[in-house]
């Protein structure tokens, strides 16, 4: 059955938005203390005067403009601005490093950018000296004119929307480029990925196609749109369907600001479930006995109720009676009415996901990359396998590659199957990395599909299932090959531990570094107690605490395989942040950088394995 597109171009996507939902709220951002919001009738009125003004600055068809900025108004104004003059928009995080940002904007050749504040103007403002493409640096926020030094080239935001006359938009062809987004880069410099107006409208066209978004749905918007996921599931997605999109204040303040938004749809990434899980699964081990028990026991009749089997008169009073004393309560803070939760951007351990729909919230897992802009396939209501990232979407195709197939073994409820590298083909597939001829000539193949670099197969109903990153796979001494982000994800349940790298390649067996939940486990020896006295370094040298990770790795990790085991660990305090370079922007571990600073400690728990001493606690 083929597929027609109801948006050829994101431009299309933005005048129907305007015209079709003009006095709906849009986007909501909270100032002193209250939620004002957006209409879209007023966002197309700014992107008109800003298209006029960008227009007067040079910008023109073809041209990139770049963005450091987190999500908020000005944001999507910027971009679909830039959709209306035919330019290229090309997002970055506030969070990234000012050598990517330069790295970036020079690569894509950006003739304008946007940044959030003075404090990223003090750090990005050397690149007018040194990047000949850059003519203008526009600051966002402050109304009043930047400290330029009297450089004409810096200029605030407001004089811009302010200054433009009406300039006709641009109608770009669905071929045409319309963002460039650079991936994370967790091994090397990031490479644009060139998304054209076809390749993104097409995956919005298609995602509503299957899953339900209507005019009252509200997100609250704390996934970066400068991250393609949350840029076309939320940002584009919600605009076309007229929904509207509260902009979270800062991570801090997700669980207060969903609170008081009421949203009925939830983008994230799973590390917020992880937290989620694990501030839950806290909570419920300080309420009594009787109440972890019932909570237990409903989670049992819930798992049974997702098998499809009938449940019984009294297993529907227990969970309603729980509902009432706990789980209500958890969707309360919430907002009280989400529907759905939509995971994507790495893998959603089962146990959490199906943790989270027991509590009432339906948990949808999908799977992308940013060279499918990005959604390749999902689960969507009637159509649902959790530990499966659903089907393709309309007018997508999956493959599993002949060349890396290899056929496995019956697991548990996992019947066999051929496991090999996803491919993927559909108009979301990208035009190609931006100057990288090899490197496209190696991910497109000659018809036109994409080598994700990721395993995966297929089952017998047409579901995904991914089961690793064949980059991220290694191979131990023993000739055994081992994904570790499986294993991570797993470990990361644990409400002790923050973070976690595995690591064993070309070595005898497996080991880790484990970011410590140091608040958590002082509670723990608290508890417990046990005097736990000095600094973080101190708690965690405490064999007792040992002990404890040991406990937590072998209850989490347990059911891998022996020669995926984790022999050996060594905790650390620090955690793994954007900010200290250690996780890319959207969230991946940046093993390179984990390996550089911890490096001798990992050779470490090998020498004192070689040498039957017994392994230190700490780095």
């Amino acid at each position: 059955m083929s597929f027609e597109p109801r948006f050829a171009t994101l431009v299309d996507l933005f005048e129907h938005a305007v015209k079709t939902f003009g006095p709906r709220d849009a986007f909501g951002t909270k100032y002193g203390g209250r939620w004002t919001w957006t209409t879209y009738s007023e966002f197309g009125q700014q992107v008109d005067k800003l298209r006029g003004g960008l227009a007067k600055l040079g910008v023109a068809r073809g041209d990139a403009v770049a963005m450091v900025a987190n999500n908020r108004v000005e944001w999507a104004v910027a971009e679909y601005a830039c959709f209306g003059l035919g330019a290229a928009f090309v997002p970055m995080y506030e969070a990234e490093s000012p050598k990517e940002w330069e790295f970036i904007v020079r690569d894509c050749e950006a003739k304008l950018l946007f940044v959030a504040s003075e404090g990223v103007l003090a750090k990005a403002r050397g690149m007018l000296d040194t990047i000949p493409t850059l003519r203008t640096i526009v600051v966002l926020g402050d109304r009043r004119a930047p400290d330029n030094g009297g450089a004409e080239r810096v200029v605030p935001y407001a004089s811009v929307i302010g200054s433009g006359h009406a300039v006709e938009t641009i109608r770009p062809a669905p071929g045409d480029m319309a963002a460039i987004i650079y991936t994370s880069g967790t091994t090397g410099n990031p490479k644009g990925v060139i998304l054209s107006h076809g390749n993104i409208a097409s995956n919005v066209s298609a995602a509503h196609e299957v899953f339900p978004m209507e005019l009252a749905d509200r997100s609250l918007s704390f996934l970066p749109w400068a991250h393609v996921f949350g840029q076309t599931a939320e940002l584009h997605a919600m605009l076309s369907c007229g929904a509207s999109m509260a902009i979270c204040e800062g991570a801090d303040k997700i669980i207060s600001d969903l609170a008081e938004v009421h949203p009925t749809l939830l983008f994230s990434v799973p590390r917020i479930f992880n937290r989620i899980y694990a501030a839950v699964q806290e909570q419920l081990a300080s309420r009594p006995k009787v109440i972890r028990l019932l909570v237990a026991e409903a989670l049992k009749v819930t798992a049974k109720e997702r098998r499809g089997e009938r449940l019984t008169m009294a297993e529907l009073a227990l969970l309603k009676t729980v509902d009432r004393v706990v789980f209500a309560k958890v969707r309360a803070r919430f907002g009280g009415k989400l529907k759905y939760a939509i995971s994507g951007g790495a893998a959603l351990a089962t146990e959490v996901a199906e943790f989270i729909d027991s509590l009432g919230i339906v948990v949808f897992e999908g799977y992308g990359l940013t060279e499918t802009s990005p959604v390749v396939s999902t689960n969507v209501p009637g159509a649902r396998k959790i530990g499966s990232v659903g089907r393709p979407l309309p007018g997508v195709r999956v493959e599993i590659d002949p060349a890396t197939a290899e056929r496995k073994p019956a697991v548990g409820d996992r019947p066999a199957h051929t496991e090999g590298e996803v491919i993927v083909y559909g108009p979301n597939v990208m035009k190609g990395y931006l100057k990288r001829p090899e490197e496209n000539a190696a991910a497109l193949t000659k018809d036109g599909g994409f080598r994700t670099g990721d395993k995966g197969f297929i089952d017998a109903q047409g579901f995904l299932y991914i089961t690793g990153r064949i980059k991220e796979q290694y191979k131990l001494e023993n000739g055994k090959y081992v994904v570790p982000t499986p294993l991570e994800e797993q470990i990361k349940l644990s409400p002790y531990v923050l973070n976690v790298m595995v690591y064993g390649d070309n070595r005898p067996y497996n080991v880790a570094i484990i970011v410590a939940n140091v608040n958590a486990v002082r509670k723990w020896a608290e508890a417990s107690q046990l005097h736990l006295l000095g600094s973080d370094e101190a708690v965690l040298a405490d064999l007792r605490v040992r002990s404890l990770f040991e406990k937590e790795v072998e209850h989490y990790a347990g059911a891998f395989k022996g020669f995926e085991s984790i022999r050996d660990f060594a905790l650390v305090a620090d955690d793994f942040t954007v900010e200290n370079g250690f996780l890319t922007p959207s969230l991946k571990v940046k093993r390179r950088k984990v390996l550089e600073v911890y490096g001798k400690l990992i050779d470490g728990m090998y020498a004192r394995a070689k040498g039957g001493r017994q392994p230190s606690a700490t780095a």
